[in-house]
């Protein structure tokens, strides 16, 4: 049973600051990308972002480019989005997935999903 379970979301004013975190567990996988992705209230799912295996290639949605950041740690078991400068347009739920192939910013590329964590950003 592939677990993915997000963490770190909440309220912050615009401005501000989260990391949310990511775990992924109950396969040894290889090879694998981890992305993050966004909902918005009456809108689809969009990118976010994405890193790959070893973490020296990362991708990121226009809209967040220079204030998100994707990073993982070396036992390749957590995956982190640090975000700065948020905007209250960044207000959605958070939800981390696993990409087995295909295309890094498709979200039908990627087989493993979590529950979502909610980020509020207040103007």
């Amino acid at each position: 049973q592939v677990q993915v379970v997000e963490s770190g979301g909440g309220l912050v004013q615009a401005g501000g600051s989260l990391r949310l975190s990511c775990a992924a567990s109950g396969r040894t996988f290889s090879n694998y990308v981890m992305g993050w992705f966004r909902q918005a209230p009456g809108k689809e799912r969009a990118f976010v972002s994405a890193i790959n295996w070893s973490g020296d290639s990362t991708y990121y949605a226009e809209s967040v480019k220079g204030r998100f950041t994707i990073s993982r740690d070396k036992a390749k078991t957590m995956v982190y989005l640090q975000m700065n400068s948020l905007k209250p347009e960044d207000t959605a739920v958070y939800s981390c997935a696993v990409r087995l192939s295909g295309s890094y910013y498709s979200a039908s590329s990627y087989e493993y999903w979590g529950q979502g964590t909610k980020v509020t950003v207040s103007s």
